[in-house]
């Protein structure tokens, strides 16, 4: 049986891999998936946040490491991925945190119009497609297998874009089981880890059974030199949300080095410690010392809580020293909830094996892009336009 051949194709189905079809053109797009986008249909569940508003030049240290996306992204950057977007027939807003949104709030009319505009320029998609092996040929091809619902199926190319995601929502396409079939061809790939993670905390069973799902709201965290105003969710497991998104990767390289990483909270940012002491010790009479914390300085609810989860009973009874545990909570963190949890993930193909246009310098043809490449942002939208982008730049490089 004749093996089809294509002087370029694209494994992967999810945003980086749509943008490298639609700047290759008329190309193939093999798809592990039944559908495309599935991720990024899941993203927009909450409005899909496309890009951000900030200056290009702090955007750009968004990123870890930044100086390999610091060309693609000055090329296809958040203003490019407006205009984009606009080109797709769907207009965007800035929110009050200087994230973009689609005025709509959803994904779907964006990938809609997105999978009409690359059918109408000839690009053809293989659903149910996985990719389960790689050969380079002599007259420098490559011999790529899938498994599909009718049995293995085998293609050649001249050139392939590989853009598989991270090791982040499984379910949802990004399995991380590219990490195997890349070593076996001698590409190193530094191991994936979760980002933009949730982490694990030793609960007693009744603060778990009593906050689980609980918002800590307003409140600075301190971490490794650095503060950041916001929010967080308290889980059965532990703590995620926002803020603790925002120290994720620090916290997560601390836990690593130390086994553990302890984040400061301050639960009442708008308070000097001392206004705080001098509210504790009026006296309280008869009060409860729960009803005094709320009546005194506006604490209840997970935040008293949290005091009392984590501070020992004299520190408690001391104004001196609930003030200075209101202002500099130690919440100690014991390991990152799993990888398949993660919103994002870091780790994947080293930038020391590629070219700047992100080839592998040791099998020519091979690209790759998107959350495979070995980088890593916070929530924000630094991560969809890195794969937009990073996909844009790659597949340029291949026409």
């Amino acid at each position: 049986m004749t093996i089809p051949f294509f002087p370029h194709l694209v494994i992967g189905g999810g945003p980086a891999g749509l943008m490298a079809a639609e700047t290759l053109g008329q190309t193939q797009v093999f798809e592990a998936m039944p559908s495309v986008g599935r991720k990024f249909l899941r993203a927009g569940v909450g409005g899909l946040n496309l890009t951000h508003s900030e200056p290009l030049e702090r955007f750009l240290q968004r990123y870890q490491p930044a100086a390999p996306l610091e060309a693609p992204l000055r090329a296809f950057g958040p203003q490019q991925v407006i205009e984009w977007a606009r080109s797709l027939g769907v207009e965007t807003f800035v929110g009050s945190s200087g994230r973009v949104f689609p005025k709509e709030m959803k994904a779907s009319p964006l990938l809609r119009a997105w999978l009409e505009r690359l059918s109408a320029a000839g690009t053809t998609f293989h659903l149910a497609h996985r990719w389960s092996g790689i050969q380079a040929e002599k007259d420098g091809t490559w011999l790529l297998q899938f498994d599909t619902p009718q049995g293995s199926a085998q293609i050649r190319a001249g050139q392939a874009l590989i853009a598989l995601g991270g090791g982040s929502w499984p379910r949802l396409g990004s399995t991380g089981s590219w990490v195997n079939l890349l070593q076996a061809l001698g590409l190193e790939i530094a191991p994936l880890r979760p980002a933009n993670c949730g982490f694990e905390c030793a609960w007693s069973e009744h603060f778990r059974s009593r906050f689980d799902g609980a918002p800590v709201k307003t409140v600075c965290a301190h971490f490794a030199g650095r503060e950041q105003t916001g929010e967080f969710i308290i889980t059965r497991e532990g703590v995620e949300g926002s803020l603790i998104y925002a120290f994720s990767s620090a916290l997560r390289d601390a836990i690593e080095a130390e086994n553990q990483a302890e984040l400061l909270l301050d639960l009442a940012p708008g308070w000097s410690q001392e206004k705080l002491r001098q509210r504790l010790a009026q006296p309280r009479g008869s009060r409860s010392l729960a009803s005094h914390l709320q009546k005194s300085v506006g604490l209840t609810g997970v935040k008293a809580g949290l005091l009392w989860e984590t501070q020992p009973r004299e520190v408690m009874l001391s104004p001196e020293g609930l003030a200075a545990a209101i202002k500099a909570l130690p919440l100690r963190l014991e390991r990152p909830r799993p990888l398949a949890e993660a919103i994002s993930s870091a780790g994947g193909v080293r930038f020391e094996g590629l070219t700047r246009h992100f080839m592998a310098k040791s099998h020519p043809g091979l690209f790759f892009a998107g959350e495979m490449l070995n980088w890593e942002a916070p929530t924000g939208g630094y991560l969809l336009t890195a794969c937009l982008s990073t996909a844009r730049w790659a597949a340029q490089a291949m026409k």
